[in-house]
Formats: structure tokens, sequence, C-alpha cells
């Protein structure tokens, strides 16, 4: 029989009282795509970066291809084989395609040398695997899309017979995802082998051959994924059943609560980033905005919630509210009635060394109701601060631990308590689950559908497009600055959705054909 491509035994690894690891055993077959799940903190990560030679393990044993081999640091792993392209691109943006792809694996001081012999290899590359580039192209005027070929070619070059990818689809369009998978694809055919971490179930079952279920440090399964299902895979990697999709019935909106009309935001770079977008969101309903990462949605969130001016006008229950000047902070956008979730809830939406209870009214600290005398009624806010967390099943629930000792997913819960908690008529809220366990997954959407159907206004960012089309009752699609088009999620695609999101408006041929013509229509693009 062949032997395994990666083979880890009993693998351990410990960051002071934290179990990362804890004895691990994986097989990883030659020629498969193997996917790795897990939560937040189940060790995925760590696993893989013991793999690539970023951390040594406190115990166990790595074999490749049979072999027993010692990988303590990244280049021992890249002499075994092993390339690894990470979520956050490791690129220098200022050089040159060919630069970067021979960064660190220069041929002796002639770089002119090195340059010719890497541009012959990658024509060879780019052909045989169909990863088509530019060499000559400088990184920062690549697509993201594109930027992820380069990494996955700098691995190739350095002879990778063995490919980690973490989180590969997590800044992409759609279309750009499905051209990934049919690298992978192409990969796989030529005999390498693939570990793929994410998160999300219908890419491990769309792609992979195998799956590992990691939980708390230990893996818990591996099955063929061709005997699996979504729901079991969500079971073994939280403990318990799991609701995958959004509990809802349809909208019944009423009054409009929020109306955009021509709004302009221009960062401090002096770069347009809303480009007179106009748009509203009624009472009773949620309006998904869909876009890639840096398409404007970020800075439409800070202007509505008060962290950045802006000109054009935006009006709230009927009354216009300040884009600059006195009035257009945070704290008049409360008094308005607006909350907000901030996308990044540990720069925006906490102050990580304040304990739980003290993060539970920031931002409405000046409250009346909350005042005893010339001071907080620090007595009352604990009590309060401990019923939101036993209502949000906050873990765990004690109001007086510093905010950074929460995991990710309990640090949003204590955020949407605060938030939700204030009654508002408009709920604006970012990235609501990212980096958040699929359990805190279900619990979150909910209490979103909940305030929904009380009757509340919310606007949705999200660059999870499956997120946006089923917690939704509107899609809008945001790309450079414009408004691209709305959608009703009942009666359109991911394809179609994925072509507004890089710009192309012409979406006529998507509802009856196959991803070929998408993707044919994003070239073009």
């Amino acid at each position: 029989m062949t032997a395994p491509a990666i083979e880890l035994k009993g693998i351990s690894k410990a960051f002071g009282p934290v179990q990362a690891n804890k004895d691990i055993s994986i097989s990883v077959q030659p020629g498969t795509i193997h996917g790795i799940i897990g939560e937040n903190g189940a060790g995925k990560s760590t696993l893989m970066s013991i793999l690539y030679g970023f951390y040594k393990a406190d115990a166990g044993e790595i074999f490749i291809k049979g072999e027993k081999t010692l990988i303590p640091d990244s280049q021992a792993a890249i002499k075994a084989g092993i390339g690894m392209v990470f979520q956050h691109f490791k690129l220098v943006e200022n050089f040159t395609v060919l630069e970067n792809i021979i960064l660190g694996a220069e041929d002796g001081a002639m770089l002119s040398t090195s340059l010719g012999k890497a541009r012959k290899e990658l024509k060879h590359l780019a052909e045989e695997y169909g990863l088509n580039i530019d060499p000559d192209a400088v990184i920062e005027n690549l697509s993201v899309g594109h930027q992820q070929r380069v990494e996955i070619l700098k691995a190739l070059y350095r002879k990778a017979e063995i490919l980690i990818l973490d989180e590969p689809t997590g800044v992409l369009t759609p279309a750009e995802a499905d051209q990934l998978f049919r690298i992978l694809d192409r990969l796989r055919e030529e005999g390498k082998t693939i570990v793929l971490i994410t998160h999300k179930l219908r890419e491990i079952m769309d792609t992979t051959d195998t799956v590992s279920v990691m939980r708390r440090g230990e893996m818990t399964a591996t099955v063929k994924t061709a005997d699996t299902s979504p729901e079991e895979l969500a079971e073994l990697m939280v403990g318990r059943k799991v609701l995958l999709r959004v509990d809802k019935v349809a909208a019944t909106p009423k009054e409009t609560v929020l109306d955009i009309k021509g709004l302009r935001v221009i960062d401090e770079k002096g770069v347009e980033r809303v480009k007179g977008i106009d748009l509203h969101v009624r009472a009773g309903e949620i309006l998904g905005i869909a876009g890639v990462a840096g398409n404007g949605q970020s800075e439409l969130l800070e202007v509505l919630g008060g962290f950045a001016h802006g000109t054009g006008v935006i009006e709230v229950n009927g009354a216009e509210i300040p884009l600059t000047g006195h009035g257009a902070d945070g704290q008049a956008r409360r008094a308005a009635g607006i909350s907000h979730v901030p996308e990044d809830r540990q720069r925006e939406g906490l102050i990580m060394e304040y304990s739980a209870w003290e993060n539970t009214v920031f931002g409405y600290h000046r409250d009346p109701a909350i005042q005893n005398g010339i001071l907080m009624d620090n007595a009352g806010i604990q009590a309060e601060a401990q019923e939101k967390m036993d209502r949000f099943d906050v873990r765990p629930p004690n109001p007086k631990l510093a905010a950074k000792n929460f995991s990710g997913g309990n640090q949003q819960k204590i955020v949407l308590a605060r938030e939700i908690e204030r009654n508002p008529d408009l709920l604006l809220i970012g990235q609501p689950t990212r980096g958040v366990d699929i359990g805190a997954i279900e619990f979150i959407h909910e209490q979103i559908v909940k305030l929904r159907d009380q009757g509340k206004a919310i606007l949705l960012v999200s660059v999870e497009l499956e997120e946006i089309m089923s917690l939704s009752d509107r899609v809008a699609v945001m790309f450079d600055g414009h408004i691209m088009g709305e959608r009703d999620p009942a009666q359109t695609n991911e394809r179609e959705l994925g072509l507004l999101m890089a710009g192309i408006t012409d979406t006529s041929a998507v509802a009856d054909s196959g991803d070929g013509a998408s993707e044919e229509a994003l070239n073009d693009g």
C-alpha cells in the first residue's frame, strides 16, 4: 500500500495551562483533498502550524510519505515538500508577481538569473494547473482571487507536494471561490495532496474526499465525506444538534425607518468610498448588504453609526440626522434610536481590558436610568449584566471577567446583548458571525430574526453570502462604492449575486446557466 502523504501520531501542544492539541493522530492519503473543521479554539490552526514548522509539538511524531520527519521551522517544512497558503496573504504589495514568487528562494547573488529561471517555471506551472497570471503585474493591482493564485504558485515553485490552505475563501467572491476549487481539483488530479481548513460545511461537502473533525483540542472523528452530512459534521463539531438553516417566517415590513439619499463618504486619504447611494430599510425587515470587503460597506456602517462623516441625506423615522459637525456622533445616533454592532468587535465594540459588566453599558453610560446620583449605579449595572449574560448564553456567565478573556463568539454575544436590549428602532450589524463558532452562529441568527419579528428595522452587512441570503428579506449588492442592484433572496442565486459583487450588472443569463457562464462573465468583466 502507498504510504500516507502525511501522518501525525500523538501530537500534543500546550500554551501555558491551555492544551491546544491533545494526543492527535491523523492520516492524509496522497492525491486527496482532506478537510479539517472545528470550532474556534478547537486546535486546527495550531495543528497545521506544527506541521508547517511554526510551532514545535510538546509530544508526537510527524511522518511525510512514510518517513519520520523533523520540522523545526518553515524552511524544513518547505524542504519536506509542504507549502501553506495563509488566510492573510504573505505578499509584498509593491513587488511584482515574479518578485514575490522568488522572494526567499533566490538562486545566488545574481537576481536576474533567478528571475529568468522563475519566469520559465512560472509559465510551466500556470499552464499545468490553470493558474494563469501576469508575472509582471504588481500585487497591489491584483484582485484578491489572483493574489491567492500567487500564493499557490509560490508554494508550487518551491516544489510543494502537500498544500495547506487556511480558510481560503474568506475574502473571495463566489465566482472566485469556484475558480479556486477548480484549481484544487486540478492539483489533486496531478497527484498533489491538499489539506483544507474551513468553517464552511458546504465547501467541505463539495470539495473534500475525507474530513477530520476537531473539538477542544482533540480529534473526534475522521470520515469519508461521501458518508457524512453537514448536520452530522456540525453535531460532531459542537457536541449537540445544530440548526444549520435560518428558521424564519416571511417578513411583513411596514413604515420606512431608514431612508438614505445620495450618500457619499470620503475617507481620510481623500478616496471616495461611498458614491452617492440610495437605500431604505423598513420596520420589520432585514436589508442585507452583500459585497467583497473593501467596497464601501464598512464606510456605510461607520457613517450611520456616527463613526465617520459624509454628505447626502439620512433620515431615521422621518427626521434628518446630521452627517457632519455637532450631533454626528455615536451618542446622537443612539438618541435617535440607532444601535450598532460594529464589524470589529475588539477594536470598535468592546474595551478589551474592561470587565464584561462595564462593556454592557459603554455608549449608554450617560443614561439617567443607570445613574445613582452623580455616579453610575454599579451594583445595578452588574445585576443587569448578569441577566443579559444569562439570556444571551454568554460563557462563562461571569460579568466581572475582562472582555479579553472571553472567546470571540462570547465577546460578540456581549455586544449583541448591549445593543439589542436597548430596544432600537434601527439595528446596524456588521459581520455578525465573523470568527464565531457554529453553535453561536445559530443563536445570533435567532436573535436577529427575533428583533425583526418585533418590528425593528435591521441593516445587515456580511461578507458571508450564504448568511446574507438566508437572513435577509432584501439584498443590496455593493461594488466600488455603488449599489449594483437589489434582489429578492428567493428570486436570485449566489452566481447572480456573485457577478454583481464583481461589478457585472448584466446577469440576465445566470438564472438558467451553469457555473461556467458566471466564470466567463467574471473574466470578461
